[in-house]
């Protein structure tokens, strides 16, 4: 039994969302397996599950992620000893100076989608994350991230909004109320982060 199956037995009410969610475990790993790198967007309770998944990507989340030998070996066992195996997470609502700058000089909707014109390149993947799916700034993000043949996993409550239509794959949890959305949020990336360790660092 894999991390997502653990997962509809923890959380029942998600069975309807069962082959997005293993659709975006999978993307994300094949992402990873090819050495690009994930984005991740989102307001508010969102940025902090940007912040939140990213965390438990760029370092061991549940299991050890040994080190390459080849890289041990060029670190030295003192060094060595102390890192983890990452994967590339970057969440860009992190990056307080740009957005402070970028806000008081542009228009705030696009901040995101400018960090995606700055950092994506084809093959790597943006993680929108949205209760409505509607966000402005993150709709631009997924726009432009498809414009520049970036694959889009979305996250929304249950309408999808506006980003169920741009995704390569949109997982929409099975609430309307935004709270209530972003409770389910939480067990459904745990459980994505999780299968991708389990899946890379078996």
């Amino acid at each position: 039994m894999d991390e997502i199956a653990r997962l509809l037995l923890r959380k029942p009410e998600l069975a309807s969302c069962e082959n997005d969610i293993r659709n975006a475990a999978n993307k994300l790993v094949s992402c990873f397996r090819e050495g690009s790198k994930v984005l991740l967007c989102g307001n508010g309770g969102s940025c902090a599950d940007c912040e939140h998944i990213s965390g438990e990507l760029v370092k061991s989340f549940s299991r050890p992620r040994p080190l390459p030998d080849e890289l041990k070996a060029k670190l030295g066992q003192e060094l060595a000893s102390e890192l983890h195996g990452g994967l590339p997470a970057l969440s860009l609502p992190s990056m307080i100076s740009f957005h402070t700058a970028f806000n008081n000089d542009d228009n705030p909707d696009f901040a995101f989608a400018q960090q995606v014109v700055a950092f994506g390149r084809p093959g790597d993947l943006l993680f929108c994350i949205s209760t409505s799916g509607n966000s402005a700034n993150v709709v631009h993000a997924a726009n432009t991230a498809k414009a520049m043949n970036l694959e889009v996993i979305s996250l929304t409550g249950e309408s999808g909004g506006q980003l169920d239509k741009i995704s390569d794959c949109s997982i929409k949890a099975p609430e309307i109320e935004t709270a209530r959305v972003q409770e389910l949020h939480l067990p459904i990336y745990h459980s994505i982060c999780q299968f991708i360790e389990e899946t890379l660092f078996p």
